[in-house]
């Protein structure tokens, strides 16, 4: 029997002890929750689904639960299904390629309609998840890693193997990015490992599609996306939805909603809060009368105005706030306006939702790619916003990760 790692918690399981446990239902994190004996203790388990019977082999005991690795599954659910991908189960990007993909939308919505209970105390319906319309081939950016290579030799190149910090997978191709991806990749892993000496440290490869179908490897090449009517320039190294399949409909379902389509009070003004290089603002200048950007990266600034001027937009104005004074410069009518923000995934500091709170917007649409966090900012906002809408979007099939709008009215 293995020795157990140093700290190892003995109860209630011993190290590598095997268990059967009953699968009910899932985390945010996309493992299964079972219980185990007559006290229900809880015990998760990556991979297994629920209405499952399990076999599992406990590697880590906290106060209130247990994990462990999934050994055998003993009674399977109806639903799970054979993954694509011959690595699945060891290599940590995907969750959910044994479960059937409409059983994947329910349990994402359940789990954003649980969240918003638990951590905000707000019951509210949420809208069946918008499907991705490709479920493989669909990502356009991927970033493997390689480790340094010990005495000129290359190791694995690929992803975190799951439930490690450290260790690597050997990822030869990855069926839920795109073919183009796919077949850069190749050339690429050959390459970086026939120029193994020449690595002291080890690196994070790049590879990202454009519109064009061209892929770029290095992080300051010129990529564009066309999102609707407009074009998108940005750097292959910064932030940008990587599923193009599904981002017309995400779009469009937030520029709506911003505008305020069928209600008696839509929205003549925008700001587009942590805007980017300008999806949410150019995207939307054809609906408003004027629309600021505000972000405080002056590099993403810089591509906005450029991608404004080249899709002949005239409408929008960028700012490079301050992060202490976001509001400071926009002059539209709070009562005409409507607000969206997409944070990163740690979500919106204190400091911004009370900015946000004193402009007092007519209506705020809250983009998040981390229901958690989102839900804990909504906490902070609904004593002065009701919630009309919560539509999620899968724009990462097969994963645990989801995108969520919020749509909130001023009281």
């Amino acid at each position: 029997m293995s020795l157990p790692p140093k700290g190892f918690q003995p109860t209630p399981f011993d190290y590598h002890e095997e268990i059967e446990v009953e699968i009910h239902s899932l985390t945010n994190l996309g493992h299964g929750v079972g219980r185990h004996g007559e006290d229900g203790w809880v015990v998760m388990v990556p991979f297994a689904l629920p209405e499952e019977r399990v076999k599992v082999r406990i590697f880590r005991n906290f106060a209130n639960y247990s994990e462990g690795d999934l050994v055998e599954v003993i009674k399977p659910s109806p639903h799970r299904e054979e993954p694509r991908c011959d690595l699945f189960g060891t290599c940590g990007g995907c969750q959910y390629q044994n479960f059937s993909y409409d059983q994947q939308l329910k349990w994402k919505r359940q789990q954003v309609a649980e969240l918003l209970e638990s951590r905000a105390g707000i019951t509210h319906p949420v809208d069946e998840v918008i499907a991705s319309p490709q479920l493989y081939g669909y990502r356009s950016k991927i970033t493997p890693h390689f480790q340094k290579p010990k005495q000129g030799v290359m190791g694995p190149i690929g992803f975190l193997i799951q439930g490690r910090r450290q260790q690597i997978v050997d990822v030869p191709s990855c069926p839920i990015a795109s073919d183009a991806i796919n077949e850069t990749y190749q050339g690429l892993r050959k390459e970086v490992t026939q120029q193994a000496g020449s690595y002291k440290k080890g690196a994070t490869l790049l590879l990202r599609e454009s519109s064009d179908g061209t892929v770029c490897t290095e992080g300051t090449e010129m990529c564009q996306e066309q999102v609707g009517d407009i074009t998108f320039s940005f750097h292959a190294g910064e932030f940008f939805q990587n599923n193009p399949h599904i981002l017309p409909a995400f779009v469009d379902y937030v520029i709506s909603a911003a505008r305020g389509e069928g209600t008696t009070a839509a929205s003549d003004y925008l700001v587009d809060a942590y805007c980017g290089s300008g999806l949410f603002s150019l995207s939307g200048a054809a609906h408003f009368d004027r629309v600021s950007g505000v972000e405080v990266s002056e590099s993403s600034i810089d591509w906005a105005k450029r991608n404004a001027a080249q899709n002949d937009i005239g409408n929008v104005d960028f700012i490079q706030g301050d992060a202490s004074r976001i509001f400071e410069d926009i002059r539209f009518p709070a009562s005409r306006t409507s607000v969206i923000i997409d944070p990163p995934r740690k979500g919106s500091n204190p400091d911004f939702l009370k900015q946000l709170v004193e402009f007092a917007p007519r209506r705020i649409v809250y983009v998040s790619c981390n229901p958690a966090t989102q839900i804990r900012d909504l906490e902070e906002l609904k004593e002065h916003y009701a919630i009309t809408a919560i539509q999620p979007f899968d724009l990462f099939p097969h994963t645990r990760h989801l995108e969520c709008v919020v749509v909130l009215e001023r009281k």
